[in-house]
């Protein structure tokens, strides 16, 4: 009983700290997304050109740790002339690792949408700024929608990283409790609770809006 009335004592403390974890997890999706829906049209009328590089950014940003992604952001471009508040790097940070996962995901989507359908759309004249607006970028949404929400989910379990370079979000005020209380195993418990309830619903959403909007006859 002292267990559970403990958890329940100290949960008002660490939601307090869930608004930033949600606010930074919502703009580092919304950079990583305007980033990535940028990049799918170059990869697709711009490949010779435009394909090369953005093909470096997703591998780099695939290959190499998150957290080292946040560190040299956060202590190495100062050493450039550019500082950044722990916030804004942190947003920085994910929403461009995020932008990489993303822009396979937009690469992936557009998988499903049949050749012939670009085709028809170059043989009614529409410029290739149209044909991804009314052609392309719909259907590849519906398809990426599932996928985008279980991105969402992996960002809100990395806003942990942004802890280490000062932003007080759940994990951060976890560790405050800790400090304090001197029950690690209570409270960190208590922190993956709130973490699983939140990853967990959102991770629901997916399945349903997955449902929903599935494109007929798409496999993906």
């Amino acid at each position: 009983m002292d267990f559970i009335f403990f958890i329940v004592k100290i949960l008002p403390f660490l939601l307090q700290g869930l608004w930033m974890t949600v606010y930074v997890s919502f703009l580092s999706f919304l950079l990583g997304f305007s980033l990535a829906i940028i990049m799918t049209p170059l990869r697709t009328f711009a490949k010779d050109l435009a394909g090369p590089p953005i093909t470096t950014y997703v591998e780099l940003f695939r290959g190499t740790p998150v957290l080292v992604q946040l560190l040299f952001i956060y202590f190495g471009l100062p050493s450039l002339g550019i500082k950044l508040d722990p916030v804004t790097a942190g947003i920085v940070a994910l929403g461009l690792n995020s932008a990489a996962y993303q822009a396979e995901i937009f690469r992936s989507a557009l998988k499903a949408i049949p050749d012939e359908q670009i085709l028809a759309a170059e043989s009614l004249g529409m410029s290739n700024a149209q044909i991804y607006k009314y052609v392309i970028l719909p259907q590849t949404l519906r398809v990426a929608t599932p996928s985008l929400i279980n991105e969402i989910v992996a960002l809100i379990k990395e806003s942990s990283l942004v802890s280490i370079i000062g932003v007080v979000e759940l994990t951060r005020r976890g560790e405050y409790l800790v400090a304090i209380t001197f029950k690690p195993l209570e409270v960190y418990m208590a922190v993956a609770l709130v973490y699983f309830i939140v990853c967990y619903t959102t991770s629901r959403l997916a399945r349903v809006v997955e449902k929903k909007y599935k494109i007929p006859g798409y496999k993906g």
